[in-house]
């Protein structure tokens, strides 16, 4: 692969990662406090409103944008304006129609939709969340078009502006309400605005950014396919993709579905009862999703990248970039999931001081999850290189195999009163490892340069088993030395993790688990390279 490629393909990736960053750091500032001002319950309620959103947005936004991506990627590839701009304008038509009937489903059937999910409290959230399917629907339109130039730049400042406004809206918005004694459902309501005013804003700064800089690139003389065919297209690409991507959604919402109604069905609790216990698992799903958060700044420039590389047979830079991805995961991925297991009591503590029994509750749970986030990072990944190779269809089987194992774990397991909600992590741990697995499998035997699964997963899995004891032993002693008030305890945790930080910097380095060349595909990489002593 070409120097200019490899540039391209790490430039989006670096642009989406600072801009991770920045969203994760405001989602943090949102969701921690937000945490504390609902408690268990009332993030039951606003987290069943967010799964549905979840689902019908799925639907409406993501098989489509990388369809759009996949297409736009290939017609620049070949400098096909003219086609650029009929793709796009064919998609923006399915956005904006799948986009309205998602947000009339949120608004005119919350009352239906909360009841079907065992939560008839999550009304009014998910009647507050119905505009951000249509906002979203829009800008995803106009993030596909960015995407498929591989230009990342607008989407990173769209999720920024999200984000923030999510931040700065709806967690003011959410403290009032619950200051004036309203119940939580209606703090949850509150909190939801913000998303809602969050998704509309990065709307419109997608509208503006695409009129400022459209231009020459969508005029020229080439002839484009007939509409009939670029919509053939886009959905004989973009409904397997949606598919694959709502099932991870749709399993969320029956997760909960099935909770719900064991815990109240079988071992007869009331619906704020159930609610209250299922928000301990609740909590430290907030903690489970944060390393799969990372993937998208390396799938949206994975499946354009891949997409060029495939229309021109590059076996060669194909394998490039599938190794860099596995990689880039592998290091991240892997220490994240390992420290948030071994960090699970501590973290929560820290990060919940106004709910300690649910944090010390929800600990269990974490323990399992951080090990399964690992394989749910490994499982996005594979999905976007089936996808980016065609072979949209497979992530959806592989999906629905994953699902039936975890639907089938948790209505035993929850519905037995020794175990009830414990048996949710163990079925989400079996699904995401079977899925891993299978798609590691699937991928090995695709592609013509085989990935070294073993050279790529054993460094950094045994550097992190190292950083982990590290970090245990770490905050063990210091927990002795200085522990004692929540100051204290949180001082003792954020050491820990310091210090399980820079262990597994060096083991990186000594392990030589990057290479110059690597490095040499982000900006100022080179001196990165001779500052680290990188060979």
């Amino acid at each position: 692969m070409s120097r200019e490629k490899k540039q391209s393909f790490m430039g989006g990736v670096t642009i989406m990662a600072i801009s991770t960053i920045f969203v994760k750091i405001c989602g943090a500032i949102y969701k921690i406090p937000l945490n504390n001002i609902l408690g268990a319950e009332g993030l039951v309620h606003f987290q069943s409103a967010y799964n549905i959103y979840a689902i019908l947005l799925t639907v409406s936004t993501t098989g489509l944008p990388l369809a759009l991506s996949k297409l736009v990627s290939e017609a620049h590839a070949a400098n096909r304006r003219t086609q650029i701009r009929r793709c796009f304008y064919t998609a923006m038509s399915l956005f904006v129609i799948l986009g309205i009937a998602g947000t009339a489903v949120m608004f005119f059937f919350a009352d239906q939709l909360a009841v079907a999910i065992n939560n008839s409290l999550a009304s009014g959230a998910i009647r507050a969340l119905s505009i951000s399917v249509i906002s979203v629907s829009i800008m995803c339109a106009y993030r596909g078009f960015a995407q498929g130039r591989q230009n990342m730049l607008p989407t990173a400042v769209s999720q920024f502006i999200e984000a923030f406004f999510k931040m700065v809206v709806g967690l003011p918005l959410a403290w009032y309400i619950i200051r004036l004694g309203r119940p939580l459902e209606d703090g949850a309501a509150a909190a939801i605005l913000g998303v809602s005013a969050g998704t509309v804003l990065a709307m419109f700064y997608m509208i503006l950014n695409y009129r400022k800089l459209r231009g020459p690139i969508l005029w020229g003389t080439d002839v484009p396919q007939s509409y009939g065919t670029i919509v053939k297209r886009l959905l004989g690409l973009g409904i397997p993709i949606t598919i694959g991507q709502a099932s991870m959604s749709l399993l969320n919402m029956l997760d909960q579905t099935i909770c719900l109604g064991q815990l109240q069905n079988v071992l007869g609790l009331g619906e704020r009862a159930a609610a209250n216990l299922y928000g301990e698992y609740s909590f430290s799903n907030t903690l489970f999703n944060l390393p799969a958060a990372f993937l998208p700044t390396i799938t949206v420039s994975l499946i354009p990248a891949i997409s060029v590389a495939v229309v021109r047979r590059n076996h060669r830079e194909i394998s490039q970039i599938v190794s860099t991805s596995f990689r880039l995961i592998a290091a991240l991925a892997i220490p994240a999931g390992v420290g948030l297991s071994v960090l699970a009591g501590p973290i929560l503590l820290m990060l919940y001081p106004a709910e300690q029994e649910t944090a010390v509750a929800a600990t269990y749970h974490l323990h399992l999850l951080g090990i399964a986030s690992i394989f749910v990072c490994i499982m996005l990944l594979t999905n976007s290189i089936m996808q980016a190779h065609g072979k949209v269809q497979l992530p959806v089987y592989t999906m629905i195999m994953g699902g039936a194992v975890k639907v089938a774990i948790n209505y035993v397991l929850v519905g037995k009163p020794d175990v009830n909600i414990k048996g949710a992590p163990l079925g989400t741990l079996i699904c995401y490892g079977l899925i891993a697995l299978v798609n590691l499998a699937i991928v090995h035997r695709m592609l013509e340069e085989k990935p070294n699964y073993f050279f790529i997963f054993v460094k950094p899995a045994a550097a992190s088993a190292i950083m982990g004891a590290a970090a245990w032993a770490s905050h063990g002693l210091l927990s002795q030395l200085i522990g004692g008030s929540y100051m204290k305890d949180s001082l003792c945790t954020l050491c820990a993790v310091g210090i399980a930080v820079a262990v597994y910097l060096i083991l990186v380095i000594a392990l030589r688990m990057i290479t110059r060349e690597d490095l040499r595909m982000i900006p100022h990489g080179e001196k990165l390279a001779r500052l680290l002593h990188v060979k």
